[in-house]
């Protein structure tokens, strides 16, 4: 029972010195499993990729207890970067859910002992039906590892758990190894930030990989006089399009420079009035490409401590993008 044990309070030194041991436990846990992929977990794991890049269904990852937890992630990390997948958890699988599988699919039974009896249906299931069977587990001679077509034999190492019994290291060897196992397949299948994109349209992330094109002003929307334009005209243009600047264009439509708020203010002290766009502008402003990423526009807005980039193809102006824009689809 929970009260059958004495409760007491735990002081600031102690707390951080115990999660400073957690994290070297669980540190040295993945060094060991780096170390063995360099070694004999090299060649299973080269046959893992390649056995579930060759499927024509999606990958069933089934697991009990933590290494059940540790599963559902590697399931919706694997679906979402390219590869279909879902999670199976053992126990439904022997009520009917067995029917969810099938011949086209590869299983990743994840069993830390590999003695789950849990997995026995799933596992007999694969066997009958010849379903690609992938084992993550340490026990190399268990009974998960006999009847697997490809094992990956994790190393032992010990648990940060005091008592060498909460899964911790273990399982974060686990995570560890269904990650590097999700990531080998998005780069095998030539994953792009596009495809990204079409399966994260929501939040942050979908905004993100939003490629500059779909937010970008452009036309008459676009801030912009040509060459040789007198400075008042320029600064009611600065004024009717509120960006805060104005770009330059040459008579061939490619950009020339820029004039911000700043640009104005610097030079405040001076008789603007009888000057050109040519004699004020700054000729080397930030650009970036249509098909570049919302992403990459906030970090170079961040970067370079401004408020807008200009969009040029070819060297023409064709769109412009500020912090606003970003703003409004969610990207910052």
């Amino acid at each position: 029972m929970h009260g059958a044990f004495a409760k007491r309070l735990p002081d600031t030194v102690s707390s951080i010195e115990s999660a400073l041991r957690t994290m070297a436990f669980e540190k040295d846990g993945i060094a060991a499993l780096a170390q063995a992929l360099e070694n004999g977990l090299a060649e299973p794991f080269a046959r893992a990729v390649e056995a579930v890049a060759r499927i024509e269904g999606r990958v069933i990852v089934t697991g009990v207890g933590k290494s059940g937890h540790i599963g559902a992630k590697i399931a919706a990390t694997l679906a979402s970067t390219g590869t279909p997948a879902f999670f199976v958890h053992p126990s439904e699988a022997n009520h009917g859910d067995l029917g969810m599988i099938t011949r086209s699919d590869a299983i990743v039974a994840m069993s830390w002992s590999g003695e789950s009896s849990e997995l026995n249906g799933i596992i007999a299931y694969s066997r009958r039906y010849s379903i690609p069977l992938l084992a993550i587990t340490s026990g190399a001679r268990s009974a998960l590892a006999r009847a697997a077509d490809i094992v990956l034999c994790l190393p032992k190492t010990p648990e940060a758990c005091p008592h060498g019994l909460a899964p911790t290291t273990s399982a974060m060897q686990q995570l560890a190894i269904g990650d590097a196992l999700a990531i080998a397949l998005l780069e095998a299948r030539g994953f792009t930030p596009d495809h990204f994109r079409d399966i994260h349209p929501g939040g942050q992330l979908g905004a993100n990989l939003t490629q500059l094109r779909d937010i970008m002003h452009v036309g008459g929307a676009i801030p912009v006089v040509p060459v040789g334009t007198p400075m008042p005209a320029a600064v009611s243009a600065i004024s009717e399009k509120k960006f805060g600047c104005v770009v330059i264009v040459d008579d061939d439509g490619r950009l020339a420079g820029i004039i911000t708020d700043g640009d104005l203010r610097r030079r405040f002290d001076q008789d603007l009035a009888s000057r050109i766009v040519d004699e004020v502008m700054s000729r080397n402003p930030k650009t970036m490409a249509p098909d570049d990423l919302a992403a990459g526009a906030l970090q170079l807005i961040e970067n370079s401590a401004i408020t807008a980039v200009v969009v040029v193809e070819d060297g023409r102006v064709v769109g412009f993008v500020h912090l606003h824009d970003l703003l409004r689809i969610g990207a910052a």
